[in-house]
């Protein structure tokens, strides 16, 4: 298991990164999935208008954008872009902790690459009840301290 955290123009460090770690891989275990590599690229708004432009050819803004890599089925690999801009202003609005909302938008990729999708009513409301109960998991995992 390869979980990769990453910075694109901008200036962030992930907190938690092992915590973050065990959690993604938690949630893939509990859906059946094998995580073979994911990497999230924590970014600038600009950075992902523009992939959102060149690769989706939609002219919008987004929190995040997620490519699948994998190449069997219930493993889970891939790459995960995430505005930090946008997730600070949707927890803003969404009167939210950033820390839940990263992690919602970190569990709504992931989520994605195992299948859910949220495209019509039904879905969202999925996409959503997965999403709260991967805030938990990660609510309710302890911290871990790397030795150095």
């Amino acid at each position: 298991m390869a979980i990769h955290f990453f910075s694109e123009q901008i200036a962030f460090q992930l907190p938690n990164k092992q915590k973050r770690k065990t959690w993604l891989g938690q949630l893939a275990k509990e859906d059946g999935f094998i995580l073979k590599e994911l990497n999230y690229i924590f970014c600038t708004d600009e950075y992902l208008y523009q992939l959102n432009l060149e690769y989706l050819q939609h002219t919008t803004y987004t929190d995040i954008i997620t490519f699948d890599s994998s190449e069997k089925q219930m493993e889970l690999e891939g790459d995960i872009f995430i505005s930090i801009e946008r997730v600070k202003e949707n927890a803003l609005v969404h009167q939210a902790l950033f820390e839940n909302e990263l992690s919602r938008v970190m569990a709504h990729g992931a989520l994605h690459l195992m299948g859910y999708k949220d495209k019509s009513k039904e879905e969202v409301a999925l996409m959503r009840k997965k999403e709260e109960e991967a805030i938990t998991l990660y609510q309710n995992l302890k911290t871990f301290h790397v030795k150095q």
